[in-house]
């Protein structure tokens, strides 16, 4: 979606992805939409032994674009 939006409005993908953060996502706090590979590192994370630990948590990797809780 993103590069289609760069390439039809002859912009940069990281402009396409602030336009779209401002116009569909305002409340992103990090104004960043997650990558592939930051998804592919919390899979990587959540499989190894460092997450033993880790129990019954929701995580997410999607830039902070929480807009609500329920």
């Amino acid at each position: 979606m993103i590069e289609q939006l760069a390439q039809a409005e002859n912009i940069s993908f990281e402009d396409a992805q602030r336009q779209v953060i401002a116009n569909h996502r305002p409340t992103h706090l990090l104004a960043l939409l997650a990558t592939t590979e930051e998804v592919a590192n919390m899979v990587v994370y959540i499989a190894s032994p460092q997450a033993s630990a880790t129990t019954g948590a929701a995580l997410r990797v999607d830039g902070g674009g929480i807009t609500t809780i329920l």
